[in-house]
């Protein structure tokens, strides 16, 4: 999903400065939420968290090694949610929808001339399927430009009739160029990477697909281009896809008290690929967020706003659980929202500590997000520099459940700690790690497992969770201090941009 420059629809902030209702004049806001987010802080504990780690990869394990949107593992692992939360005396609901569920059968391609060889495809969702066993075609590279493959003229260079479109990623969606591929003739269509990493991408829904379609990374896609540069390639091409209409639901939690009018929400995503068992993607967010929400249950506090957690379903499908959340709320109800925070990928093992660029400060893809949001990274990055924790802003990509908020002008932000983006030189020596490999080498694979956690990065983002919840619980004021403008150094634990790739973490669309 497409993020839009979202400053234009941002809803006005309407946050009392004064006293809560019915609380006494000598209330103080200020002292409350800075003692609640100290004892959260100091009780939220990755420990705890990876409870639910391990409850969640025994799910996995039980049900055919995943917890997709749609499947047993998933609706297991919402009802182990559901019955924590409702335990400790939330109010909780399941919000039910229909989607289309995908599983991948078949991703498959091999040079079989000149020199025969296997080549790593990943197939995109929504694809249409070749028939089992595949298709023998001849490989036709799509000429390069601003934007490859988007436009009918890019095949009038060579005859693409019943051959498999070689495309480069950009200027348009993966929908885009695999259609006017499929219209000028081709049976099949690869897209490679621009940027060094996997590319796991998506066609956006069922109807967008034309042809069968795969997605290569860049130096795989390279290497073909360098190949037909040399004469003919023929390939034998495998995709199949399962698409069923299935249900699936979001777990919805929040505080019997607060008032509603000042409504605090935070959420991570539940379900898995079906390649594996999702334990970083994303049960480290999902486990966070609950541990945080049980010990606030514990705390006895009376919190002044109402906090709302969720655990969206189907974000791998394409942000549906959220975006259907979103979608359904009435005009009131969004303005009562006065924040989101999203925790997707928090524990990443080769991570880097991201934090949402919410001013745009780093001038990197997306624009700001709305009204708030600048506030919402510099309360994050206070609290991580307090704690002398480096960090880096990463661009709001709309590749995780926030997505929907920030189009619906919901002040937004959150952390993470990369996916399929390849950490740099200059990361490894800020955050250790090794350069030159992904954020996750296990992203979107069967390995996404107990052991593909790193606990420290985890414990922080824990921190992050339970600062923001014991702060917003009972003061919001901090929505409306202006932001001092950034430097731009990119110096880590500034908010600049630090450098490298930054990639969000869901399916790509683009």
């Amino acid at each position: 999903m497409a993020v839009v420059a979202a400053t234009a629809l941002a809803t006005p902030l309407l946050l009392a400065a004064s006293p809560h209702p019915g609380r006494p004049a000598s209330h103080d806001p200020g002292k409350e939420a800075a003692k609640l987010s100290r004892e959260l802080v100091r009780k939220a504990s990755a420990r705890d968290a990876y409870r639910h780690l391990q409850q969640f990869q025994a799910i996995a394990d039980s049900t055919d090694g995943h917890r997709a949107a749609g499947s047993l593992g998933h609706d297991a692992s919402a009802a182990y949610v559901y019955r924590q939360l409702q335990r400790a005396g939330y109010k909780v609901s399941y919000e039910t929808f229909r989607f289309t569920y995908t599983e991948t059968l078949a991703e498959k391609l091999a040079v079989v001339t000149p020199t025969p060889r296997d080549v790593t495809i990943k197939a995109m969702t929504y694809t249409p399927s070749t028939k089992e066993g595949g298709l023998t075609a001849a490989l036709v590279a799509v000429p390069v430009d601003g934007t490859t493959g988007c436009e009918a003229a890019d095949y009038a260079s060579a005859t693409f009739t019943g051959k498999i479109a070689l495309i480069k990623r950009g200027g348009c969606s993966f929908a885009e160029k695999q259609a006017a591929a499929a219209t000028a003739g081709a049976a099949g269509a690869v897209i490679y990477n621009n940027v060094e990493g996997v590319l796991s991408g998506t066609l956006g829904e069922v109807a967008a697909g034309k042809i069968p379609t795969g997605g290569l990374t860049q130096e795989e896609g390279e290497k073909l281009v360098a190949d037909l540069a040399n004469g003919e390639v023929t390939v034998s091409f495998e995709i199949r896809e399962l698409q069923e209409d299935r249900a699936t639901r979001n777990v919805i939690a929040e505080t019997p008290g607060g008032s509603a009018a000042r409504t605090v929400m935070l959420g991570a995503h539940l379900d898995s690929v079906t390649e594996g068992p999702g334990i970083n993607d994303n049960g480290s967010g999902s486990a966070g967020l609950l541990d945080v929400a049980l010990k606030l249950a514990k705390s006895k506090s009376d919190p002044a706003n109402k906090v709302r957690f969720a655990w969206w379903s189907a974000e791998e499908n394409g942000l549906i659980g959220s975006e259907k959340y979103v979608a359904a709320l009435s005009e009131k109800q969004r303005e009562q929202i006065k924040l989101y925070l999203n925790f997707d990928m928090i524990a990443s093992p080769n991570g880097v500590q991201f934090v949402f660029d919410g001013d745009d400060s780093d001038k990197v893809g997306a624009g700001p997000g709305p009204e708030g949001s600048a506030q919402l990274e510099r309360d994050i990055n206070e609290f991580l520099d307090g704690k002398s924790k480096p960090h880096e802003g990463t661009d709001f990509t709309g590749r995780s459940d926030y997505g929907p908020f920030i189009d619906a002008g919901i002040p937004s932000g959150g952390t993470d700690t990369g996916a399929e983006g390849i950490k740099t030189a200059a990361q490894a020596e800020v955050f250790g790690g090794e350069a030159g490999i992904a954020y996750d080498p296990c992203y979107h694979a069967a390995c996404d497992d107990l052991d593909n956690i790193d606990l420290g990065h985890f414990d922080t983002n824990i921190d992050v969770i339970a600062n923001a919840v014991g702060t917003y619980a009972h003061d919001l004021r901090s929505l409306t201090r202006p932001v001092t403008p950034d430097t731009g150094s990119g110096t880590p634990g500034s908010g600049g941009s630090g450098g490298g790739l930054r990639e969000g973490h869901g399916r790509v669309s683009e």
